[in-house]
């Protein structure tokens, strides 16, 4: 019994680092999402990718590994929000005068980020996981283990809360914090 325990574990490890290495980039824009820096981002993504590694022997069911390492990742996304708001290295760099490299879109729609910011942390990752990561409703449903009728009621109940929070934005009025 230990030989088959110690093969099927080698396959999820080596299966699991392969996703990561396929899908890194993908992992990066997730978290770039949620922490708004280079720096951050790279953090979770490899915080996630540690707790995948390490945690590969209770991957139940190779077929779903994909949804279970996104799982993870947007796990760690949510941690990270949870934490107490430090200043980050390029919010460090500013403060002091000092100019880094930075290969941030210098376009980005800050009044789209502030609304997705001001949305919970759930309904947040639906509209990001669906509009940003282009993922089906279903797959949704698996990585926040949630029923796909939930997915959709929280989707289209945030959509008319950006549409909102935007308006109100246009119109001069601040509801980000809504």
């Amino acid at each position: 019994m230990g030989f088959f325990s110690q093969k099927k574990e080698k396959a999820n490890r080596e299966l699991v680092e392969q996703i990561l290495l396929e899908r890194y980039n993908q992992y990066y824009r997730l978290a770039y999402r949620y922490a708004h820096h280079e720096a951050d981002a790279f953090d979770i993504v490899q915080n996630g990718a540690y707790k995948a590694i390490r945690s590969c022997n209770t991957l139940k069911d190779p077929q779903y590994a994909q949804t279970w390492i996104y799982r993870i990742m947007l796990n760690e996304c949510l941690q990270y929000l949870k934490r107490p708001n430090d200043f980050s290295y390029e919010e460090m760099q500013d403060k002091n005068g000092l100019q880094g490299k930075s290969v941030e879109d210098q376009y980005a729609d800050i009044d789209l980020q502030k609304a997705l910011d001001a949305l919970s942390g759930k309904d947040r990752a639906v509209v990001i996981l669906k509009y940003f990561e282009d993922r089906k409703l279903t797959e949704i449903a698996d990585i926040l283990e949630e029923n796909v009728n939930t997915v959709k009621s929280r989707l289209y109940r945030s959509l008319r809360k950006l549409q909102g929070l935007l308006e109100d934005a246009e119109k001069g009025g601040t509801a980000y914090g809504a």
